[in-house]
């Protein structure tokens, strides 16, 4: 086994960026049925939890020895050996001793050199969980040994407190980032189907009668449950526009006019009756997709437009018997 250098493989702002780049890959990646119809805000909390990154923390004192054996060692460096070619390997008979420290967090920390750093950082294999610091030596030396493992240690820990630095200020800006790229993908779908343009209620003015509305929808938001989510296309619920509210009131408020203009007329009809003279009036001018008739009854008195079994306009006809009545009900 021979060891490597750590946090030598790459720059760890370069992985960073690299993950927000697979962040946003991922998000691109999901059908536009299932961006619509997931719960955002729990969208967002799977994302920031699955890329949110956990800095190694190593575990000194539950250390052990994972493997010690005989090999041959090269001595060729050493100064205070005789020996006449050193430009190739001399070897002699010693011993390898590999320490495993445990630890827990991301492993690819390990590899990328963090915005801090030596020109000597520490040496060592990562193995699942554990860090495995290798020795050789030829002679039996303990505390230099010890005194290695400390050092070794130490500077790994060094340089995890830098990684824990770039890594802190990248989960720190996860939250926002993620909203971010999910909200935009969500807008874009929503703009790739004419939502705000084209989808409406089922509701069109007669002939002759100008048009001056749409009608936005408002996006439906079930339960997240990953990977899960309703397979059905996305449905927006219909939504009236103000400004065909208005004119609906406009409508109806004339007629209340015309009432009150021949009261010899509709002086002798009752709440229900009246409002049949609203509904006609309504319906001479709009009509619905379906059926002839856009507005219909609900009840004794309501005036309903309903969409899909949604209601989107609800009216009620009440006689008015002034101010303190109206309250008390």
């Amino acid at each position: 086994m021979k060891p490597s250098l750590l946090f030598s493989q790459g720059e760890l702002a370069e992985f960073l960026e690299q993950r927000k780049s697979s962040l946003k890959k991922e998000v691109e990646n999901y059908d536009a049925d299932y961006i619509l119809n997931v719960s955002e805000e729990d969208f967002c909390q799977y994302l920031i939890s699955k890329y949110t990154l956990l800095t190694p923390l190593i575990y000194k004192d539950k250390s052990y020895i994972y493997e010690h054996k005989e090999v041959d060692v090269d001595v060729s460096n050493d100064p205070m050996r005789v020996i006449f070619d050193r430009s190739r390997p001399f070897y002699i008979k010693g011993v390898q001793i590999v320490i495993a420290v445990p630890f827990e967090g991301d492993t690819e920390l390990f590899y990328y050199r963090p915005s801090t750093f030596t020109f000597n950082p520490p040496a060592g294999k990562i193995v699942g969980q554990e860090i495995h610091l290798i020795y050789e030596m030829t002679k039996h030396d303990e505390e230099k040994l010890k005194k290695n493992f400390n050092y070794d240690l130490s500077e790994i820990e060094k340089y995890l407190g830098w990684v824990k630095q770039n890594v802190e200020s990248f989960n720190n800006s996860l939250n926002t980032y993620v909203k971010q790229i999910v909200h935009e993908r969500k807008n874009k779908l929503l703009n790739d189907l004419n939502l705000v343009n084209f989808l409406g209620i089922p509701i069109k003015r007669r002939t002759g009668v100008p048009t001056t509305y749409s009608i936005p929808f408002i996006q439906k938001k079930p339960k997240f449950e990953p990977p899960q989510v309703s397979k059905e296309p996305f449905k927006p619920e219909p939504v009236l526009s103000i400004e065909e509210y208005e004119n609906i009131l406009e409508m109806i408020y004339n007629m209340s006019l015309v009432m009150e203009r021949s009261p010899r007329t509709f002086s002798k009809l009752n709440e229900e009756e009246i409002r049949d003279h609203f509904l006609m009036v309504l319906n001479a001018n709009y009509e619905g997709q379906a059926t002839g008739e856009t507005f219909n009854y609900g009840g004794k008195t309501d005036i309903l437009i309903r969409v899909n079994n949604k209601n989107v306009f609800i009216a009620e006809c009440k006689f008015w018997r002034g101010e303190k009545n109206l309250l008390k009900q």
